[in-house]
């Protein structure tokens, strides 16, 4: 008897998250239970202050990232031009929240005109906002972000210029525009 116990605690174990169905072909398929639903618009999902962006590629937020950042095609004329432009003294800063319909637009957009212009990762900064966009990072209040997302463009680490909320041409366009200062 003792020696069943453990077999049986087991047996307990691993069928305890599934359930098993049988079908008609003598196989047995396992269901694994649903994923519960996540509202992004809830405090508790929000990435807040300064986050790596890796994590927008995990769920629940890659479930945006992902289909955004695949599904653009930056516009070849301006990513040519962008390629032109010096980037040893460029940073990036993105203000954004995960809750926030333009953010999950746009951010996966501007990483992949990023990625096709060969970016530096690491001379790009994220900063997450809640719904009143307030972040806790201590140089927040001095961005004076007032929507999201924000891009804020810095050369030689003077603010060269901003895209808010939504470009007025496209990311790419705008991005030239701001670094080559026409009429942005």
């Amino acid at each position: 008897m003792k020696n069943l116990i453990p077999g049986i605690l087991l047996l307990l174990i691993f069928c305890g998250c599934a359930t098993v169905k049988p079908t008609t072909g003598g196989t047995t398929v396992v269901e694994q239970p649903a994923a519960p639903s996540v509202n992004l618009s809830e405090q508790s999902t929000c990435l807040l202050g300064y986050f790596n962006p890796v994590q927008m590629t995990r769920k629940p937020y890659s479930t945006w990232y992902v289909k955004g950042f695949d599904g653009y095609m930056p516009k070849s004329e301006p990513i040519n031009k962008l390629l032109d432009i010096n980037k040893d003294n460029l940073t990036v800063k993105i203000v954004m929240g995960t809750w926030c319909p333009d953010s999950r637009r746009e951010v996966p957009r501007f990483m992949k005109v990023l990625d096709t212009w060969h970016f530096p990762a690491e001379k790009v900064t994220f900063i997450g906002v809640d719904n009143a966009k307030l972040s806790p990072v201590e140089e927040y209040v001095k961005l004076d972000i007032q929507r999201v997302p924000t891009f804020i463009i810095y050369k030689n680490n003077i603010e060269a210029g901003r895209i808010i909320e939504n470009p007025k041409t496209s990311l790419e366009k705008d991005m030239v525009n701001i670094l080559s200062k026409n009429d942005y």
